[in-house]
């Protein structure tokens, strides 16, 4: 009997862990193949990684590199140097990266050159900002892919404009993996009793926020710009935002105390409560933008470009950047606004269904 193909999956942020965590569960019914994950640990709070691999069961970790708090070039580099140890160890036949972090492009790169096969879930997306460290990411990482799985008929065309044609590289529409996630754990989104007790009694209705993005929470005028946007909302509706570690660290450095509910991170099936219950997403995050859409609610993205465009040209999604004049027209013009839930760009679930099956027709 032949020994199953090796997939090494490299991971290392909340997005990842949750894109991974239904194409993992879609692996595990196919004998020929197995997995091995490492964990980067670029996100290595509990509330940022360990209470995703235990909500969504996820195997844990092989390898945990604990590889954090650097910057780009420090982090990529380790990265880059550990998971070529790692895929020197293990020779898997394929290895997997999901999204735009430095872990992602760490894992292609490590592959690359060490002439083992990459497959990029998330393939073609593109802001087309190149101050953003994520597109300069998304673009080497596609780049250096044999294997491009796009979630949209957007991300499929960006590829074929940038001569992916004439690449040795295989693009196949598969839709989101995030949807998929949604569908199958919607039904068991619930707060634990340590969260709910720590979080206002009556969330519905409110505003669920969050800044992370380095952009922002780097960019003092930007970050209070933000803050003061979500102030003046907070005044007619409670504004709830969930400090990403980065952003809290900067408010405390200094001394801001924005006066509205503030909450630390929350797991993934916390997080669909919370969207389920709030009236908008306010958030510079890639994947809670697409998450508001799977939820039903609007969404005013914190950003000047979006990689998620499908949502901006459906008007469910609103970018209004980082002015406060901007973000509070957007929220003004959205409390008026009904959601179209008759759009769906991102495919019909069966997303990782769609990528083990390619791994395995590929292998």
């Amino acid at each position: 009997m032949h020994k199953p193909a090796k997939i090494l999956t490299i991971v290392g942020a909340r997005p990842q862990f949750v894109k991974a965590s239904v194409v993992s569960r879609e692996l595990r019914q196919f004998p020929e193949l197995s997995e091995v994950i490492v964990h980067t640990g670029q996100h290595f709070s509990a509330a940022m990684s360990d209470i995703f691999f235990d909500e969504l069961d996820i195997p844990q970790p092989h390898y945990n590199l604990g590889i954090d708090s650097l910057s780009h070039g420090a982090m990529t580099g380790r990265m880059l140097e550990e998971i070529e140890q790692v895929i020197e160890a293990e020779r898997p036949e394929l290895v997997v990266v999901y999204g735009d972090t430095n872990s992602t492009l760490a894992g292609a790169l490590a592959a690359a050159k060490l002439h083992v096969p990459v497959a990029h879930v998330e393939a073609g997306l593109r802001s087309f900002d190149m101050r953003m460290p994520e597109e300069i990411n998304r673009i080497l990482t596609d780049r250096v892919s044999d294997l491009l799985f796009s979630p949209t008929k957007t991300a499929v065309s960006n590829l074929e404009q940038e001569g992916f044609a004439n690449f040795p590289a295989k693009i196949i529409e598969t839709g989101d993996v995030m949807f998929d996630a949604v569908l199958f754990h919607r039904e068991r989104a619930n707060l634990s009793a340590e969260t709910a007790a720590r979080l206002p009694a009556e969330l519905n209705g409110c505003v669920l926020a969050t800044i992370h993005r380095a952009e922002n929470t780097d960019d003092l005028a930007r970050l209070t710009s933000i803050l003061s946007s979500l102030e003046e909302i907070h005044k007619t509706v409670p504004v709830l935002l969930l400090l990403h570690p980065r952003t809290q660290k900067i408010i405390d450095e200094n001394g801001i105390k924005p006066n509205v509910w503030l909450a630390e991170p929350v797991g993934y099936l916390e997080m669909l409560y919370l969207l389920e219950r709030c009236s908008l997403v306010m958030t510079d995050s890639g994947g809670l933008q697409k998450e508001a859409f799977f939820m039903g609610k609007f969404c005013l993205t914190l950003r000047d470009r979006t990689e998620w465009t499908e949502l901006v040209e459906a008007g469910v999604n609103h970018l209004v950047g980082t002015g406060r004049e901007t973000i509070l027209a957007g929220f003004e013009a959205l409390s008026a606004k009904k959601f179209d839930s008759t759009i769906s760009p991102y495919g019909d679930g069966r997303a990782a269904e769609k990528i083990v099956r390619a791994i395995a027709e590929y292998l």
